[in-house]
């Protein structure tokens, strides 16, 4: 009989391995390898064991205090989930399309987001695994080691971070879960001090960024064996593109690629997310698996996030960003894009190109209008989808006449990207596990496949269907006094 990843006909005689919490990203999972007595690994899960539940507990909730009350469902992306949540409330005041100066300031929020994501990511979180090697010692393998031994990569990742903050603060209102964007527009605009005291700053941005591309370009050429291959597999792609097929990290219709390269979809209007995309609940995750509805579950898995993005879209409409794009896809035949590892290659494409935009939107005196606010005749559905750091982010709310909201389904990136992190730890799992001694080191491997999607776990942790909830009741000895479950719904 075939040993199988996926299964084994005797669980119970195969050891289980924990990786338990699932380091350096946000939100809590852990990951679980079951072994034979060879350490032959059959199989290899990640877990996501904490719930929140917030699409039900926002039901019941006023519309306008949706766009506020969805950012807490993170501290490191909660500036996606308002846009989003926003622009799915402009469906519900009808306002279809925004001011000038409305739709300029929600651009330069969300692309001062996905600075921010990238450069904490990369520079904080990845960046000791690329640096120091996988299996390196892990009291070195951190953001200390890294500002001990390359001080300057580290200076750079926190001034980028701290920029990206700073173009939060000053278009929503604070760093960390502003107001800004409400139904039908934004409340703020910038003073000419805040614009000026961005744009002093920016050019230095732009410069960092062109460097961390080099960074991971020099990354790639040392070890190119190793990250060529690294958690990799064939995976369908989805992503937003503007009208002329260029990267829209705002707005645009939705393409889908198949793994071979053909067009599933393109161009698609986002309120028709629901045609194509549908979701699936398994019994040992919190989160949910979601496959396009053509392929069916289990060959319609897909991922998005930045490898998906930059792979897909026609072009970069920022010059320094494109000709990087350009580079990346052409390295050693494509081997950069058909890595895994490659996502920290495009995820710094994307936070130079959103330097760039920062640029450009900075130069623009929109920015600076009061004419902020529209409205129109009012409905019941509102569906925002917006290109968070981690990928494609999709909100979608119904409102009743009272104007209190009656079914949110939230579709998060880490969630789009459940089936392919499970796929990508089952490939390393093979690639560097199989019938080894387990090490600490050897264990990293699986967290630095996980980390190269940069989840973010607590947005993710929203399951529907039949997933249960069990209570237990514990004595101050440790001891079960009682147990509850609640049914799946």
């Amino acid at each position: 009989m075939t040993r199988s990843l996926e299964s084994a006909c005797h669980p119970e005689t195969l050891r289980r391995v924990a990786i338990d919490p699932v380091t350096r990203v946000e939100g809590h999972g852990k990951v679980t390898l079951l072994l034979d007595d060879d350490n032959q690994v059959h199989q290899a899960r990640l877990h996501i064991v904490e719930f929140r539940g917030f699409e039900k507990f926002i039901q019941g909730r006023p519309y306008w205090e949706v766009p506020v009350m969805v950012q807490r469902l993170c501290g490191i992306c909660p500036v996606s989930h308002h846009l989003a949540a926003a622009k799915a409330m402009d469906q519900v005041v009808g306002a279809h399309r925004l001011t000038p100066a409305a739709e300029k300031l929600r651009r330069l929020m969300h692309y001062g987001q996905i600075l921010q994501s990238h450069a904490l990511h990369f520079f904080h979180l990845s960046s000791p695994d690329l640096l120091f090697g996988f299996d390196s010692d892990v009291a070195r393998r951190n953001i200390v080691g890294v500002a001990a031994a390359h001080p300057e990569v580290a200076r750079q990742g926190v001034l980028l971070r701290k920029f990206g903050q700073e173009v939060i603060r000053v278009t929503a209102g604070k760093r960390v879960h502003g107001t800004s964007a409400v139904p039908g527009g934004v409340h703020k605009n910038l003073s000419l001090a805040e614009r000026d005291g961005l744009l002093r700053d920016v050019y230095q941005m732009i410069a960092w960024g062109r460097e961390a591309v080099a960074l991971v370009r020099s990354l790639f050429e040392q070890n190119l064996p190793l990250y060529e291959d690294f958690g990799s597999f064939a995976a369908h792609g989805m992503g937003l593109v503007r009208a002329d097929g260029a990267l829209d990290l705002y707005h645009g219709g939705l393409r889908a690629r198949h793994l071979d390269g053909s067009t599933l979809f393109d161009h698609l209007d986002t309120d028709r997310y629901r045609e194509v995309i549908q979701e699936e609940v398994k019994s040992w995750s919190y989160m949910k698996f979601p496959f396009f509805r053509e392929l069916g579950p289990e060959g319609g898995w897909y991922r998005v996030g930045p490898l998906a993005r930059v792979t897909q879209c026609d072009s970069i409409p920022t010059p320094f960003a494109e000709r990087e794009r350009r580079d990346f896809l052409a390295f050693e035949g494509g081997a950069a894009a058909r890595s895994t590892l490659g996502t920290h290659w495009a995820r710094m494409i994307e936070l130079l190109h959103a330097a760039e935009v920062i640029k450009a939107l900075l130069q623009d005196d929109d920015l600076l209008s009061t004419d902020l606010l529209v409205q129109g005749a009012r409905q019941r559905t509102g569906i925002g989808i917006i290109e968070a750091p981690r990928g494609t982010l999709i909100h979608h709310y119904e409102v009743n006449e009272d104007d209190v909201v009656e079914f949110c389904n939230l579709i998060v990136s880490t969630t789009h990207n459940n089936q392919a992190m499970n796929e990508s730890i089952r490939v390393v799992a093979r690639q560097h596990l199989d019938g080894r001694e387990i090490t600490e080191g050897l264990l990293n491997h699986i967290e630095v496949a996980i980390r190269a999607f940069d989840p973010c776990l607590s947005c993710a942790t929203h399951a529907l269907g039949r997933m249960p909830l069990v209570l237990e009741l514990v004595d101050g000895s440790g001891g079960i006094l009682d147990t509850r479950m609640t049914p799946g719904s």
